[in-house]
Formats: C-alpha cells, sequence, structure tokens
C-alpha cells in the first residue's frame, strides 16, 4: 500500500478510538474529513475539497432530509398514531414490544426503501417506549436492523440491492440475470434468525438506558379537565380500549358525567360523548393526552384564542407575587383577554385541586400550563408577572382533521416511487412541499424535524468512503484478503462476503457493492462457478451493516434518539452480522450449488 493508504488507514483507526470514547459522531467524521482535506495539500491521491464535501448534495442525504418533513406532516395530524396504535397495541413487556414492532417493519422494507419507514416508525417508537414504560434503548436498534434485515429479502428492498442489479444487467445485457425474489431464499431466513436473535438476547446485548429525566420524578403535578367529543371513535369504548389506563406519569382521578362524579374508574367503565375526565399527571404526559384523537380540553377558553390552535403551543409560567391577578380566580381575572392565553392546567406544590379552571384562585408560585402562541414566551419572559416563562417542545396540538390528507400524501408517494415513476428523492419532496402546503405541518415544524447531526454524519461518511477508494485502501485491504483465502469455492465465497461485510461498516453501503462487485464476478468466472451465489453474498453483506452506527444510515437515524453509544452497535451487532453471514452460507450453497461448470 502507499503511504496514502497507510495514512488514511491510521486516521480511520483514530476516528473509530474517538467515536468508542463517546465523541460526537458528526464532530469526530467532520473533523477527519477536515484531516483528509489537509492531506490533500500534499498529494493528489487524496480527493479534492469538492468531492469531500459533495456528501451534502448526495441524493441519499436530500431523501433523509425531505422524509423528515414528510414524518413532521405525519406527526402534527396524528396520522401515525391513527395508523399503528392499533397495530402496536399496548404490549406487555419488551419482547412483545419489539416482536410487534420488527415483524411488520421488516415485512414493509421487503418492498419499501428502509430509510422512510424508519423515519414514519420513530415518532410511533417513542411513543411507545414512554406508553409502555419501556427504554426506548429497547426499540430504536431493533427498528433499525429490523428494516434491513427486511431489506435484504427482495430485488427492491434496498438501493444496495439495485446497484448490483443494474451492474449485472450492463454486464450481460440479460434483465432476468437476477429475480424479483431470489434473494428470498436467503433473506428470509436471515430476516427470521436475525429478529429472533434480537427478542431473545436483548436483556444481555441491548442497553437498558432510562431518559435523564424521569417523568415519574416531576414534583409539578397538574390536575387538568379533557372532555369526550360526542362525534369521536371514544364514545362507546372503555378506558381501557381508550387507551386511558396505565398512562405513564399520569392517572384518571375521575369522571364527571351529567353532573355526577364517578370516583375509582374501573377500566372496564364505558365512555360517553361529553363526559368531563379529571386527569392528574405531570407535564410530559400532560402534553401527550392533549395529542390523543377524540379528547378535547374541557375548558372552552382554548377556542376563543386568536391565533388558530395549529398555531399555537403549551407554555409553562410560574406565577409572581406582582402578578395582577394573584387572589383572583382565573374567570374573575380574565386572564383569557389579559394575556391571551387559556390555562389548561395548574400545579401547586404537588397538591390536588378540585375546583374548574376558571374557579381556581391564583397563588403566587403556582406553575401554570397554558396553550397560547409561541410569542407569549418572548412577550413574558421578562414580565414581573410571572417568574419564568418556558415552552415546551414538541406540544402544538394535532391537526385531527388532516391525519388522512397526511396518510394520503405518505401512500401517493410511496406508490410513485415504488413503481420507479419518480425517484426517491423526487417523489420526497413532493411530498414533503405537499405537507408544507396543505398545512400538515407549517415551515417551523418543518425545520425543527430535521436532525442535522444525522445529516452532516452522513455527509461526512460518504467523503470519507471517497477518501478510502481514492487513495486505494479499500481496493488492497479487498484484493489482500481475497486473494489470502485460497481456491477453495466455499473458502472463497466465505471471503467474499467477510471483506464486503468490514466494507460496509466503513464505506457507504452502494459504494462497497460498487467495489467488490468486479471482485465477485471475476473470482466466480475464473473458478467456473455460477455468479449467483456471490452476487447474493455481496448483496446481503453489503446491506447488512449492523456493527457501527454509520453501517446503514438507518443506524444513524436511531443513533440519538435511542441514547445509544458506539459500543452499543458493536456489541449486538457483530454477534448479529456473524449470525446473518453464517445463515447465508449455509443457504447459498444449498440453493445454487458451488460446483464448477464442466
Amino acid at each position: 500500500m502507499t503511504w496514502e493508504s497507510w495514512f488514511t488507514l491510521a486516521v480511520l483507526a483514530l476516528m473509530v478510538l474517538a467515536l468508542a470514547r463517546n465523541i460526537a459522531s458528526d464532530l469526530a467524521m467532520i473533523g477527519v474529513v477536515a484531516v483528509f482535506m489537509t492531506a490533500g495539500q500534499f498529494s493528489s491521491k487524496f480527493p479534492s475539497p469538492s468531492k469531500l464535501v459533495a456528501g451534502l448534495g448526495n441524493e441519499a442525504l436530500v431523501t433523509v432530509l425531505v422524509l423528515y418533513v414528510v414524518v413532521s406532516g405525519l406527526s402534527r395530524t396524528g396520522a401515525m398514531e391513527l395508523v399503528t396504535r392499533p397495530l402496536l397495541g399496548r404490549p406487555k413487556g419488551v419482547v412483545g414490544a419489539q416482536l410487534r414492532l420488527m415483524i411488520p417493519c421488516a415485512g414493509l422494507s421487503a418492498f419499501l426503501n428502509n430509510t422512510p419507514i424508519v423515519a414514519m416508525f420513530m415518532p410511533v417508537v417513542a411513543d411507545l417506549a414512554k406508553r409502555s414504560g419501556i427504554s426506548p434503548s429497547k426499540l430504536f436498534i431493533p427498528l433499525s436492523f429490523a428494516t434491513i434485515l427486511g431489506g435484504i429479502c427482495t430485488l427492491i428492498g434496498t438501493s444496495t440491492n439495485m446497484v448490483v442489479y443494474g451492474l449485472i444487467v450492463a454486464e450481460t445485457g440479460k434483465r432476468d440475470a437476477l429475480n424479483m425474489f431470489d434473494l428470498a431464499w436467503v433473506g428470509i431466513p436471515c430476516a427470521i434468525a436475525g429478529i429472533a436473535f434480537l427478542a431473545l438476547t436483548h436483556r444481555w446485548l441491548l442497553p437498558d438506558r432510562k431518559p435523564s429525566i424521569s417523568i415519574g420524578g416531576d414534583p409539578r403535578e397538574y390536575t387538568v379537565e379533557m372532555e369526550v367529543d360526542p362525534q369521536s371513535g371514544l364514545v362507546g369504548q372503555s378506558i381501557e380500549q381508550a387507551g386511558l389506563r396505565g398512562l405513564p406519569g399520569m392517572y384518571l382521578a375521575e369522571i364527571e358525567r351529567e353532573g355526577r362524579i364517578l370516583p375509582a374508574v374501573a377500566s372496564t367503565e364505558q365512555l360517553r360523548g361529553g363526559d368531563r375526565l379529571v386527569f392528574v399527571g405531570v407535564v410530559d404526559s400532560i402534553v401527550d393526552l392533549q395529542k390523543i384523537r377524540g379528547l378535547r380540553p374541557a375548558t372552552n377558553q382554548v377556542f376563543k384564542l386568536d391565533a388558530p390552535r395549529s398555531e399555537r403551543c403549551m407554555i409553562e409560567a410560574v406565577v409572581s407575587n406582582q402578578c395582577p391577578l394573584v387572589g383572583l380566580t382565573i374567570r374573575d381575572g380574565k386572564f383569557r383577554s389579559v394575556y391571551n392565553a387559556a390555562v389548561i392546567a395548574v400545579a401547586r406544590s404537588g397538591e390536588r385541586l378540585r375546583q374548574k379552571i376558571g374557579d381556581i384562585v391564583l397563588q403566587a408560585g403556582d406553575t401554570l400550563l397554558l396553550e397560547a402562541h409561541p410569542t407569549f414566551a418572548d412577550q413574558q419572559r421578562n414580565s414581573r408577572d410571572f417568574f419564568l416563562v418556558s415552552r415546551l417542545e414538541d406540544s402544538t396540538p394535532p391537526r385531527h382533521d388532516k391525519a388522512w390528507l397526511a396518510i394520503a400524501i405518505l401512500l401517493a408517494m410511496v406508490v410513485v416511487a415504488g413503481f420507479e415513476w419518480l425517484s426517491m428523492v423526487h417523489a420526497g419532496l413532493i411530498a414533503a412541499a405537499l405537507m408544507l402546503i396543505s398545512g400538515c405541518c407549517n415551515a417551523n415544524a418543518a425545520r425543527r424535524s430535521i436532525d442535522w447531526e444525522v445529516l452532516l454524519t452522513i455527509a461526512a461518511a460518504l467523503g470519507i468512503g471517497e477518501t478510502m477508494r481514492s487513495t486505494g485502501l479499500a481496493d488492497s485491504i479487498a484484493k489482500s484478503a481475497i486473494d489470502a483465502i485460497g481456491d477453495h469455492p466455499f473458502a472463497v465465497l466465505a471471503g467474499v462476503y467477510g471483506v464486503t461485510m468490514l466494507l460496509t461498516e466503513v464505506l457507504s453501503n452502494n459504494a462497497t457493492a460498487a467495489l467488490m462487485y468486479p471482485i465477485a464476478m471475476a473470482t466466480a468466472k475464473s473458478m467456473g462457478l455460477d455468479f449467483h451465489p456471490f452476487l447474493i453474498a455481496i448483496m446481503i453483506a453489503a446491506s447488512c451493516g449492523f456493527a457501527t452506527p454509520f453501517g446503514y444510515q438507518t443506524n444513524l437515524m436511531v443513533y440519538g434518539p435511542g441514547g445509544y453509544k458506539f459500543t452499543d452497535f458493536l456489541r449486538v451487532g457483530v454477534l448479529l452480522d456473524l449470525l446473518v453471514m453464517g445463515v447465508t452460507l449455509a443457504v447459498l450453497p444449498l440453493v445454487w450449488p458451488l460446483v464448477p461448470s464442466a
């Protein structure tokens, strides 16, 4: 190898060490790109600066970006909850939650691009973890890995498969060189084994990290009243069926029905239109409660505010002793008229306030949960009326009336991209634009939904992969490994798979497949073997990047939300890599015997 190759290898080793020590992935990888850019001043073998940052305009990265906007529209309308809540239900344990999540995700990803599936399910998984009390770190890696495993079951399951298919068609001129379900012979056993492995070993291999702030430990306990919409699907459902029993950090204290109070409500009690439900809980749970379809705030003050509900958010404010409304009820003080904000709930030193919202007499130190336009926080932050004013993230009331429109936009995007009428990025851009134009989400929500750390990491990873190719490091690793294996057909097949598997953890999946394709074809031809097992081996190995967070872009997407460390992927991913490799190498010779042609 040249000195440029050795230098690249050394820098990558330092990057892996930095990631293992929990340095932020985007900072570590951008730093590596900066080093390679500097090295380019001393050797032309390093990519030019324009090539190193070309990943910022990469189609895959732009696709991920626009999908964040599409998911924002689905989230802001409550569309995802509408579709997935019946599917995921309320699992009793971690294994049940994982299987309910992984099986449908794997099935979908066999026919759809992995990235939008993960993007769509991320807010659902976060909600499932909160509702079921399961650590998010037990669910986000299974989400990503299940979509990867599902993607290797069909020819259209991943873009990597299509890259290899395009190369073989270009070389042979035969469009039937690989058929739609050729990969299923190997992919389905791999998916079954992988899902079973994750479910059976989660106790030891997946971390059990709780959020840094436990919702059960929040001393601000609010009392809030919600009303059942007579036109909603909640009417006639029991408390249990409506998902109102066992809410995290919250309990249903009583129901007021036609002037009667029903205390200690049984889970079998059926809801009626106009029921006023009294909940007691912490602020995060109150925010989630506002998003449940069929429930609305019992106070009619929220419907008298100037700004549309889709433009409002929830704000916490602590009443100061100089507030002019201290000593007055919320109704008599005309709180809504004075501040253009509606009081949703009041917390007072852990005390349960039994009065209706309008009848509560304000005291200094009361913490108010308000629904108001975001400008309220800016206007009152320095006001003497309140000690503290803070806006709650992701607290805008959902636009349930646009849920089916958001679902229609999503389905149209999937169909158009699935039938290849438009590219994934083109369909995604149109879908994102429709989400904004139709009001399913607004521009501010779309901006906030984008995870820039993930996008920068993907862009940097593409630049690093380009450096490995241009310096010859990737080619040297691949050829040296294959040459060292020998000439036994099974050993060569295992070697092709192993090298592809290692390269895909540091290169992009498509780049790895493109790099290994000519090596695999040349090897099969020189040994007189059928090329099918070799091509399917590199398809599966290039797609199955489990051992590092940047082995596959969906791993990067779940890295932050799951609260993972670099070593978490190593611990579970290396074993899963070896399991999938073992299943693949066991099945391939049974379907396509490794016997030289006469």
